[in-house]
């Protein structure tokens, strides 16, 4: 990504109301052997906007057909359009690729991890002016077709298995299985930035497990660390990373900012990433 699209990155994520759509699809934009120029980009750009436009159209068509009358004939409208007619879909497998956590390739393939085709259900909703939310349960995203937001009623899909419609007893097996406790709360719908937080979380944890890819962990660290929330801990992350890829001290001088912040509440941690600082520099000699 150039320093330019970066900086409509930052930007973009501190916007008024985030788009966390144009946020991952500009993300996307660092995966490559070559940064991606600002034209490239911006042909990237319009592609996506017309594949979910598209889809979109096809939505409204059969909205017009059928008439659905409430939140799960609804469901079952966007189920047939994107997980039957269109295939949007996912499988274990898809866990294993990149390509899973990058809209572009996720609309090109049409196969992703559960955040990624809840977004294109999201996406495509809103642009057919349907209600269709985000939830963020532990270990595996759906959707809300209908009323979060809004008060009113609303049904449960997972898109990742085509918008299969899920009751209660689901959504507390998907929570258990991910080794939480199930509570209402957990039906919130997901605000944009932490969506975007999530996504990249899931590109940095993909890349963690395959040390040839650091460099994938580190651009997905650092756009992360341009959104306005982000976790600390992702400034050691980079830095950690900075060192694993040779350059020690750059990654020595951000583990000493950050232990400076760590010093006021957790000195013992401090210490230790001082430490480590110490020992990247040393790698130096």
């Amino acid at each position: 990504m150039t320093e330019q699209s970066r900086d409509r990155f930052r930007t973009a994520a501190r916007a008024e109301q985030p788009d966390p759509v144009l946020l991952c699809l500009l993300a996307a934009t660092e995966h490559g052997p070559e940064p991606t120029e600002a034209v490239g980009t911006d042909e990237l750009l319009a592609a996506c906007e017309a594949a979910l436009d598209r889809h979109a159209g096809a939505v409204r068509r059969a909205v017009a057909e059928r008439l659905p009358t409430g939140p799960e004939e609804t469901a079952a409208l966007l189920a047939a359009v994107l997980g039957g007619r269109e295939r949007f879909h996912g499988r274990q497998s898809d866990y294993r690729r990149l390509e899973s956590s990058l809209l572009p390739e996720v609309l090109r393939r049409r196969r992703g991890l559960p955040i990624m085709l809840s977004l294109v259900w999201m996406e495509v909703g809103r642009r057919a002016g349907l209600a269709v939310h985000g939830i963020a349960l532990p270990g595996h995203f759906i959707v809300a077709v209908g009323g979060p937001g809004g008060g009113g009623e609303f049904v449960l899909a997972d898109p990742f298995h085509g918008g299969r419609l899920l009751d209660p007893a689901d959504v507390e097996h998907l929570v258990a299985a991910a080794g939480h406790p199930y509570g209402p709360e957990l039906l919130t719908p997901a605000q944009p930035l932490d969506i975007v937080l999530r996504v990249l979380g899931n590109i940095r944890a993909w890349a963690s497990d395959r040390p040839e890819h650091a460099r994938t962990q580190l651009w997905a660290t650092e756009l992360a660390l341009l959104l306005p929330r982000h976790p600390a801990q992702l400034r050691l992350e980079r830095a950690e990373l900075l060192v694993r890829m040779g350059d020690f001290l750059g990654g020595s001088a951000e583990m000493d900012d950050y232990a400076q912040i760590l010093d006021t509440f957790d000195p013992d941690t401090a210490a230790k990433v001082r430490q480590e600082a110490r020992a990247a520099r040393h790698r130096l000699n």
